[in-house]
């Protein structure tokens, strides 16, 4: 039983060793790579000798039980200390998504709804903002686009954590749930009867992907520069540093203009660009592969509305797991814990019930 965890406590001493050598730090995405990898392996070798300690302490009980019946309790405990840590490295050695360790880039656009949408996803905005204040990630908004009234038509906001997070606490793990199509229910502001509307607003949550990850040929780019503009169209820049960068081969276009540095909104439209480039491999990858895990949390059509925000109810919905909850008030300031736990748990039940390979 979890003959695998014998080679996973051999890479791990592996890389503690490598992650000991000055010489390794020199490249610093070698060493991020290796952090990574190390903290990922840890609580599983914490835990496979966790229940090698349990399995060892439950013999010996039971020899000393075999010959005085007064250690018959302690034969008790150490089942159940075993049982746990058997149940824990189950879910440990649960294959996992190969994004879950990557930080990300977040973006959130208005859709229908005009007005209220974007300011429906300047909301939504805030809320990961404050979400990623809570986890002591670090957040930057690198493009956005507001509207007229002070929302948001586009924002595009990278989510950064600080050293090597355990397993499922890294930005991608949490927050690739929330991506798709959220709805809310509420009195707009431009609304002058006091009626109830229904707008919504788009999230798409790819993982960063560092060059490594992704090589582009800058012969496939074609870089545009124009002036950059905000609400209603005026010009907030005298000069052409906004920039517009095609990837000819796919035809992704990305476009950036919050820096007032064209190197600088270049840099950032890159980011971008490579996280969308490696989410649009791993879809294809997956839709490739025949035995591909089919989540139901994670694979939501995008037309699809995941959750709804209902103001007067103070109340809010993911409809994939149906979650409810009526503090719609502590969600929208950064408090997702319970409902992205929801998913986490779905997804985690999910992945315990598909039969192994």
């Amino acid at each position: 039983m979890f003959e695998s965890c014998v080679d996973l406590v051999a890479e791990y001493a592996e890389v503690e060793q490598q992650l000991a050598d000055p010489a390794v730090h020199g490249d610093q995405a070698a060493a991020r790579r290796l952090g990574r990898r190390f903290a990922e392996l840890g609580p599983v070798v914490a835990t496979y000798r966790e229940w090698q300690s349990a399995c060892d302490d439950l013999v010996a009980a039971q020899e000393l039980a075999d010959a005085d019946p007064d250690f018959a309790e302690e034969v008790v405990t150490q089942e159940e200390r075993r049982d746990a840590a058997a149940e824990r490295l189950t879910e440990l050695l649960l294959p996992r998504d190969p994004m879950d360790d990557k930080d990300v880039i977040l973006e959130v656009k208005a859709g229908e709804g005009g007005e209220e949408s974007a300011l429906f996803a300047g909301d939504l905005a805030r809320m990961y903002l404050r979400y990623a204040e809570r986890h002591g990630w670090s957040a930057q908004i690198i493009d956005s686009v507001e509207s007229d009234l002070g929302g948001y038509k586009d924002i595009s906001i990278a989510v950064k954590a600080k050293g090597n997070p355990e397993p499922g606490q890294a930005p991608f793990a949490r927050l690739k749930f929330e991506g798709g199509v959220h709805r809310v229910q509420r009195v707009p502001v431009t609304e002058s009867q006091g009626r109830i509307h229904t707008s919504a607003a788009g999230v798409l949550v790819l993982p960063e992907a560092e060059e490594v990850d992704v090589v582009i040929d800058p012969n496939d780019l074609r870089i545009d520069v124009y002036r950059s503009s905000g609400p209603g169209g005026q010009s907030v820049n005298t000069t052409d540093s906004a920039v517009r960068i095609t990837h000819l081969p796919t035809g992704v276009v990305v476009s950036c203009q919050n820096e007032k540095s064209q190197l600088q909104n270049k840099e950032s439209a890159m980011r971008i660009l490579r996280a969308r480039l490696l989410a649009e491999a791993e879809a294809a990858a997956a839709a490739e592969a025949s035995d591909a895990r089919r989540s139901q949390v994670r694979t939501v059509d995008r037309s699809e509305r995941i959750r709804t925000y209902n103001f007067p109810e103070n109340r809010i919905n993911d409809h994939r797991v149906g979650f409810k909850a009526h503090n719609l008030d502590q969600v929208l300031d950064g408090d997702l814990e319970a409902v992205i736990d929801a998913c986490v748990e779905a997804d985690r039940a999910s992945r315990l019930s598909e039969p192994s390979a």
